[in-house]
């Protein structure tokens, strides 16, 4: 049976956007959107919102910006059942970017940050709130810190408006009983609040923790097609899907914007499980030094990239 609370986000633009600076063509969006929308996912996450005065547009495609005129001009004025969402991360956003929610094309946008900065996150989720936006918290790379850094975090957290809050895998490093011990642990602090789950597949767990997390009754769940996002890619949600008992999702829409937009992309930019992505979930390190290595002459020498990780006195000499 289906528990009727659980909601999907797909954050395939967002997160997939990572390893190509977010230069997916207008095309592939919009059918990407057609395709969720009658696969029945309850939220499309299209990218971030973030200042323009801060990056170098001519670098960065559309996607990074979520400009609400540019999404409108791509998917038309049509809003299907899916609602829309986007992203922001602390200091990469102004005021003047994101538009009061009834001249918006979004419904949600949600706040990324890491837990030493949970005050600077709260406190612009308020002011997103304010302008009439749903919002989650998404506490990034929680794998690094210490308990006691996490629990202060989330009494923080307990005592804002926030109605949502995400457990994020951001290096891939967790297993089942990490993604158990901090769902509990997010539901003692946050009660009342939805607790959601973001992961990564270094070691091809992210459809795994994800189900761990939906038996652990969280009602928030981050998936991507055909897994795509930074590194080793998120939890597939064409999975994520067949695994869910609720009627109103289909899967045949997903299957089909795979095979006409992401079968041929993924021949194009890398992404899913590659040793090195492992080797840097298992070490708990920052996905870049493996994306770093992936563009260097030496990317497929597995055993090199390990020493280099493990043995840094080493490799230095």
């Amino acid at each position: 049976m289906y528990r009727p609370e659980i909601k999907v986000l797909d954050c395939s633009i967002r997160d997939g956007g990572l390893m190509n600076k977010w230069q997916f063509s207008d095309d592939l969006v919009k059918a990407s959107y057609q395709a969720l929308c009658a696969a029945g996912v309850d939220y499309i996450e299209l990218g971030y919102k973030a200042s323009k005065k801060m990056f170098n547009v001519e670098e960065f495609g559309k996607w990074r910006f979520c400009a609400d005129e540019d999404v409108k001009n791509v998917l038309g004025d049509l809003k299907d059942s899916s609602k829309l969402a986007c992203m922001v991360d602390i200091g990469r956003v102004e005021d003047e970017d994101i538009l009061p929610v009834n001249d918006s094309i979004f419904d949600m946008i949600r706040i990324a940050c890491y837990v030493k900065d949970v005050s600077k996150g709260i406190a612009l989720a308020q002011k997103i709130q304010e302008k009439g936006y749903e919002t989650t918290l998404n506490l990034m790379a929680v794998s690094t810190n210490l308990e006691r850094e996490i629990d202060e975090a989330l009494i923080e957290v307990s005592r804002s408006e926030i109605p949502c809050v995400y457990v994020v895998d951001s290096y891939g490093n967790m297993y089942s009983e990490d993604i158990n011990f901090l769902v509990k642990k997010y539901q003692h602090f946050c009660p009342g609040k939805t607790i959601g789950i973001h992961t990564h597949n270094n070691r091809q767990l992210a459809f795994a923790n994800t189900i761990q997390a939906v038996i652990d009754n969280a009602n928030m769940l981050d998936a991507s097609i055909y897994g795509i996002g930074r590194g080793p890619g998120n939890c597939p949600i064409e999975l994520l899907l067949t695994f869910l008992k609720n009627p109103k999702y289909s899967v045949r829409p997903v299957l089909q914007v795979i095979q006409d937009y992401y079968l041929p992309l993924s021949r194009q930019l890398e992404w899913g499980y590659i040793v090195p992505y492992m080797i840097q979930g298992v070490l708990n390190e920052h996905p870049r030094v493996a994306i770093a290595y992936r563009d260097s002459p030496d990317k497929d020498d597995f055993v090199k990239f390990y020493d280099k990780l493990t043995t840094p006195e080493v490799m230095g000499k």
